[in-house]
């Protein structure tokens, strides 16, 4: 019988322990190698403390998760913290009422937050004109180029250096074909890669007002002579059989990893799927340019996501989501992110962290992201924040299918994305005028 009481004792101790755990909701968009290091994170942070419970739950690809959150903020039952792509920052800081700044949050937690430690260029795209954090850096990427070696190699191809050039790439493709691969190139995230971060890499406007950081009254601008010059050798490279088209967002990705395509223009975040699935020797480099463009190559812009903190919950909840913030930031977790994944680090301290173990040496290739955003950046290359950019990058999909199609020219894609784009940050612009 006392064992009995005993017994009904402690499952007793153990469900108020249980009821005692703040549970904090963080709705996610990353799959395969990157979702499992979400559920880490979150695993080792509960396994840190006994206060809190962070539960990641993936509600399906940023474009998603996005609707989703809207529709559960309406609701009264949205998440603690919600992982938005960049392209949702202008939308999610025109958002009053819906988030609360990451850097209130972690003031009024008393928790030690310095926005300085944060590297500059990840963490002043994700900062308001007062110098607020809005949202807090997680998965920060940019452009990068990976080409499989052994089908170099078998082409007849350097493999010690990457195509460094857009000319260079058409040869290497041409030369791919013609030893026998039915898929030299592909593009991943196409407008992000070939006019966003092509813009800024040329350092050339992809929007007026400093791409949108500027005010809210920017205007793309992706039909200039070069933006015609690029997507114009594209499309004859499809035309030929040297790029094929596999898909909108990280689609393509998975026709590099099974050795199908030979190139490919993605994120530094596929870098942990390739690592982890690639069967054959493959490499990582810089984005190709164009040479003859006055200033390039520039600076890539930020890709990836940031975790935004939503309104209308308890003060305890807010301070077990500026601790699990913390633990996120703190060097030795942020660098086994970075070295894992492909982000970037997105602290000063975690990149010498990993400097200093010497990863980069030992994994050739993995610096060239931090470098490429780590260059000094002007009013064309900063970053582009731009409202209504979740459909504006529809848009750009729409219209860029259509000229790998060989339906429209360059010239026209182009103009319909400039004419279309603009017409939605119009609308954006008069719904949060202030009056």
């Amino acid at each position: 019988m006392r064992i009995k009481i005993a017994a009904v004792a402690l499952a007793a101790v153990v469900s108020l322990s249980a009821q005692a755990q703040t549970e904090i909701q963080w709705w996610r968009s990353m799959t395969a190698v990157n979702g499992e290091v979400v559920n880490d994170l979150a695993k080792n942070f509960n396994a840190s403390q006994k206060n809190y419970k962070i539960v990641p739950t993936y509600k399906g690809t940023y474009d998603e998760s996005f609707t989703a959150a809207v529709a559960a903020f309406r609701a009264g039952n949205a998440p603690h913290i919600l992982q938005v792509f960049e392209v949702g920052t202008a939308t999610m800081m025109a958002s009053k009422g819906v988030t609360v700044p990451v850097g209130k949050v972690m003031k009024d937690s008393g928790e030690k937050f310095d926005p300085k430690a944060y590297v500059s260029a990840v963490a002043g795209y994700y900062t308001a004109p007062s110098g607020e954090m809005l949202s807090f850096p997680f998965n920060s990427s940019t452009t990068v180029f990976y080409f499989n070696k052994d089908a170099f190699k078998a082409a007849g191809i350097d493999t010690s250096k990457a195509p460094g050039t857009w000319p260079e790439v058409a040869l290497a493709a041409a030369k791919l074909k013609a030893s026998g691969h039915k898929c030299p190139l592909s593009i991943a995230w196409q407008g992000w890669t070939q006019l966003e971060s092509f813009s800024a890499w040329h350092n050339v406007e992809f929007a007026t007002k400093g791409n949108g950081l500027q005010g809210m009254d920017a205007r793309i601008k992706v039909n200039s002579p070069l933006h015609v010059r690029h997507i114009e050798n594209l499309a004859n490279m499809a035309k030929q059989g040297l790029f094929i088209y596999k898909g909108r967002a990280n689609a393509p990705e998975a026709s590099f990893i099974s050795g199908e395509c030979a190139m490919m223009t993605t994120s530094t975040g596929f870098y942990g799927n390739v690592k982890a699935n690639a069967k054959f020797d493959w490499g990582l480099a810089p984005m190709p340019y164009y040479p003859d463009v006055p200033g390039a190559p520039q600076n890539t812009v930020i890709g990836g996501a940031s975790l935004w903190v939503m309104a209308g919950k308890k003060p305890d909840e807010y301070k077990g989501i500026a601790q699990f913030f913390n633990y996120l930031s703190s060097p030795d977790v942020q660098a086994a992110t970075h070295q894992r994944t492909g982000y970037l680090p997105i602290t000063t301290a975690a990149f010498q962290l990993t400097e200093k173990s010497g990863f980069y040496q030992k994994n050739p290739g993995t610096d060239v992201g931090v470098n490429q955003m780590i260059r000094k950046t002007t009013d064309k290359s900063r970053g582009i924040r731009l409202g209504n950019y979740v459909q504006i990058r529809t848009i750009e999909d729409e219209e860029l299918e259509q000229v790998w199609a060989g339906k429209k020219t360059a010239k026209e894609g182009l103009d319909s994305i400039v004419q279309r784009g603009n017409e939605l940050l119009e609308r954006f612009e008069k719904a949060n005028k202030k009056s």
